[in-house]
Parts: structure tokens; C-alpha cells; sequence
């Protein structure tokens, strides 16, 4: 695949753990509290002391312990991983993938997001800054067709999700291979039981498989999805 195409640019991860996340602000204010319901412009938070409701323009960043963030660092810590080193660099808006031969555009105040655990096939994590915006690439090999790759694509889900649901499913050609993009939906089993949206486009080439995986809280979902179809 040269070129992955910007239908992972407009959406959205959001991984609601049940400890407490770290909230910073830009004014330097720290919020410790879970999320407990996320629209596209704010954030609902339980504290310790009530709940308080920010807007999404005023986090610079979120910290989520389980991705082994401490609670007294803004800063991600790797997260150990089996993967081989990935030669990739992030040059502004301009994502260079050189083990996987692509290239990304992505949205201001996005990174490289190291804190996050990257499986043998993982090509690519990014993240927004915030933490509130992920989306993985994933390449392998696999013997079997398009459709059985799929569907054990969606058995992995069914897996880690609860109350899974798949929405919708359609052929595709990128960069002029056959692919599927399939929508499906479920609460995050380690998560605060906030209904999440997936997106992943599979990517046929050979018996050569890119998975591009995005996710977020279903209301910032719908939001971003008109700018997803456009593409």
C-alpha cells in the first residue's frame, strides 16, 4: 500500500478506564475524575467533588492510567511491545511510514502515540494530543479471502466488547485494491460503559492485509462522520 487515504483523518478513540483519568487544562489546571458522558464540544466529569463539565477546546491533555501514564506526568510512557521497530517519522501534519511504504496528512496537534501497546502487525499508533483521537494500522499475512479476514475482524471485536453490534458493511477500492470498511459498535469492557463507534477498512494484496482501525465515543462518531465519507 503506498498511500493509506485520509478516511481515518476525521475519526475518533476515546479509552475510558475505570480508574481516574488526569484532566490538564490549558490555564494549568488539573482535573483527577472519570468521564462520564462525551458529546463533540464537552467532556462530563465525576470528581471527588461533584461533577464538572469542560470544554473540549480547554484539555491539552488526558491521562489514562491504564496506558501507564503516572498520575503526576503529562507524558506517555511506552508501553512495552513484542513489535519490530517501525521506521516512522512525523514532520508537522506529514506522517512517513517507511516500513509500511505510506503516508498520512493528519489533523494539527497530532503524534506519534508511543504510550500505546503495538501488537507484532502494528504498522502505526497515532493519537491527537489530547488522547481523545486514535487510530491504529495494522498489516499481515493471512491465507484466506477478503471476506473471512472480516469476519475474523469482527470475532476479535465481539470479543473484547460487550453489547457488540456490526452496523454496516461495504466493498471498497483503495489505492486500487479491494477492500471492505465495515462500521461496528459496543461499550469498551474495561471502559466507563460509554457506547463506542469502529470504524476499520481492510485492505486486500494478495494474502497481504492493511487493517486501518478508528474508534471514539458514538456521539463525537456521528460528528466526524460526514467528513469521513467524504473521502
Amino acid at each position: 500500500m503506498r498511500r493509506v487515504t485520509a478516511i481515518t483523518l476525521f475519526l475518533a478513540v476515546a479509552s475510558l478506564p475505570t480508574l481516574a483519568e488526569e484532566i490538564s487544562l490549558k490555564d494549568g489546571t488539573k482535573i483527577v475524575g472519570r468521564m462520564t458522558a462525551v458529546s463533540p464540544d464537552k467532556i462530563d466529569v465525576e470528581t471527588s467533588y461533584g461533577k464538572v463539565q469542560l470544554k473540549r477546546t480547554d484539555i491539552l491533555t488526558i491521562n489514562f492510567p491504564e496506558n501507564g501514564a503516572s498520575a503526576n506526568s503529562s507524558q506517555p510512557t511506552p508501553a512495552k511491545t513484542d513489535a519490530p521497530k517501525v521506521d516512522e517519522a512525523l514532520n508537522g501534519l506529514q506522517y512517513i511510514n517507511r516500513t509500511g511504504k505510506f503516508t498520512l496528512t493528519l489533523p494539527p496537534d497530532w503524534v506519534i502515540a508511543t504510550d500505546l501497546h503495538r501488537a507484532p502487525e502494528t504498522l502505526t499508533a497515532l493519537s491527537s494530543r489530547d488522547k481523545m483521537r486514535f487510530l491504529l494500522v495494522m498489516q499481515e499475512e493471512y491465507p484466506g479471502s477478503l471476506e473471512s479476514y472480516k469476519e475474523l475482524t469482527m470475532l476479535s471485536a465481539r470479543r473484547s466488547l460487550s453489547n457488540f453490534e456490526e452496523l454496516s458493511e461495504s466493498p471498497a477500492t483503495i489505492d486500487g485494491k479491494s477492500a471492505l470498511i465495515v462500521f461496528y459498535r459496543g461499550t469498551l469492557q474495561k471502559g466507563s460503559n460509554l457506547p463506542v463507534e469502529f470504524v476499520s477498512a481492510i485492505i486486500a494484496s494478495g494474502k497481504t492485509y492493511t487493517k486501518i482501525n478508528a474508534w471514539c465515543v458514538e456521539p463525537l462518531f456521528h460528528d466526524m462522520q460526514p467528513g469521513f465519507e467524504r473521502w
